[in-house]
């Protein structure tokens, strides 16, 4: 069942994985020695194969701590590629550190360099094309998990929901098990008679989904499963409260768990984030630096007032901090409570064009560098409204834990504009919890890639209530 059929996919990815490693040294030894730097006075390539075999027990075991060769039918073609990028990190930090400590002079450490970037770019370039024929085949009906549900309210449908909608994951719903027949699908059976449900429809997997009600048969069920040697899955009844990737102490025998896990919160990942954010601001500075030129002048030249409009809005930790932007209003009308719109009169004409297309946003590059806000991140509020809306939307406080972003995950995701703050919610807390470097270069790219057109629209002023559907623009 599933499992023979895993086990077969860590052996071709692990095998491709050996065939890709030989390929890029290849790849590495030509571009250093016949493209990047031509050298006649070179090793040959038979040295370096004999290296990449010596190296080969290094990779699958670095690999497979970074949990590539286990299942990846839920996990994120971003968070795979990050843990490729980790993985072959480590790898070649090794490589060189071995040529170092045992002075293998004939090995050059360029090629090493070069090797880490092809190697990177060819596994992420197999998984992908992995993920793309198992997507296929499950569509076809193969590769497919079968579950039994045990359960039949409100957790159970949330889950059911979630792999009807994901067809890519491969699960397949065989069914469900409880005392109720409200439920969608057929019925195997009831708690009571799970263990004979099990020994009829071979499962691989029970997923657990009970409401609190039905609290009282989770030790039965368990015990049904672990007796029938079914792997049994428990989707907790508080689920709504604990983040996608929790963090899980123990005191005792008693897990804790944090429910709230932010990687930003490591150092060595802050650390990282900010050398991004001052390298990035500073190059962007630079390139955007003739059309801010351009914007001062045309700003001062047609209408009266400041080129910068200084904001105060909350940042991180419910600190405050003055936001840049170029000024888009008429003098003292930027100061009103009221969300702008399409056709705002306390707009000026140029000010309407550089809202458009956010040239207005480009000074808070200079916010990133003074270290007060990010390149990525949620977006931040003007005081007010976070006094209003802390009540009004759960959860809305929480993307104060980090530094506000001039874009986010919410924002390529298509949440701005006429949306749900609701929803955007859901994305920063998302971003938040599940942070890594290459989620951030990819919300980057897609930004520039789809642009920074704003699209603006009519608000009622100082309407903290019409949170489901609105369009704040901040």
């Amino acid at each position: 069942m599933i499992k023979e059929n895993q086990s077969l996919l860590n052996k071709i990815n692990a095998i491709s994985d050996i065939v890709i490693l030989f390929i890029s040294m290849t790849l590495a030894y030509l571009i250093r020695f016949y493209i990047f730097l031509p050298d006649t006075d070179y090793i040959k390539l038979i040295t370096y194969i004999e290296f990449s075999i010596v190296i080969i027990p290094i990779n699958l075991i670095i690999f497979n701590f970074f949990n590539l060769y286990h299942s990846f039918r839920t996990t994120s073609f971003i968070k795979e590629c990050n843990q490729i990028i980790k993985s072959n990190t480590v790898l070649t930090a090794i490589l060189l550190s071995l040529l170092f400590i045992f002075k293998l002079v004939h090995i050059s450490r360029l090629v090493i360099v070069i090797f880490y970037f092809v190697n990177i770019m060819l596994v992420i370039a197999k998984r992908f094309l992995l993920r793309r024929i198992l997507s296929k085949m499950r569509t076809k009906g193969m590769n497919l998990k079968h579950v039994i549900i045990v359960g039949a309210g409100e957790v159970a449908n949330e889950y059911l929901n979630v792999i009807k909608s994901n067809r890519n994951f491969g699960y397949n719903y065989s069914g469900y098990v409880a005392n109720n027949s409200n439920f969608e699908g057929e019925k195997l059976g009831e708690y009571n008679n799970l263990y004979t449900v099990l020994e009829k429809h071979r499962a691989d997997e029970v997923v657990c989904a009970l409401d609190i009600s039905d609290a009282k048969y989770i030790e039965k069920i368990v015990s049904d499963c672990e007796k029938s040697g079914t792997k049994i899955s428990i989707i907790p009844f508080c689920y709504k409260y604990i983040p996608s990737q929790p963090y899980i102490d123990q005191i005792g025998n008693i897990p804790l768990i944090n429910l709230r896990r932010i990687p930003l919160d490591n150092l060595g990942n802050a650390f990282i984030k900010r050398f991004l954010d001052i390298t990035g601001s500073l190059v962007l500075i630079i390139c955007t630096s003739p059309i801010m030129l351009i914007t001062s002048i045309i700003i001062k030249l047609t209408s009266k007032g400041p080129i910068i409009f200084k904001q105060q809005r909350v940042g991180l930790n419910k600190n405050l901090f003055t936001m840049y932007k170029f000024r888009s209003m008429k003098i003292n009308n930027e100061e009103e409570t009221g969300w702008s719109t399409n056709n705002d009169p306390r707009k000026t004409r140029f000010g309407s064009l550089i809202r458009k297309f956010s040239i207005d946003e480009l000074p808070q590059f200079f916010n990133v560098l003074k270290g007060d806000m990010s390149l990525v991140g949620p977006r931040p509020e003007l005081p007010h409204f976070v006094e209003n809306f802390k009540d009004e939307i759960p959860l809305y406080m929480v993307k104060h834990q980090v530094k506000p972003g001039i874009t986010g995950w919410a924002q390529v995701n298509g949440y701005r504009g006429d949306t749900s703050i609701k929803k955007r919610i859901e994305f920063d807390i998302y971003y938040i919890e599940n942070w890594n470097i290459l989620m951030d270069i990819n919300i980057l790219f897609r930004t520039a890639f789809k642009g920074f057109k704003n699209n603006e629209q009519i608000i009622k002023h100082n309407n903290p209530k019409n949170i489901e559907n609105n369009g704040v623009q901040l």
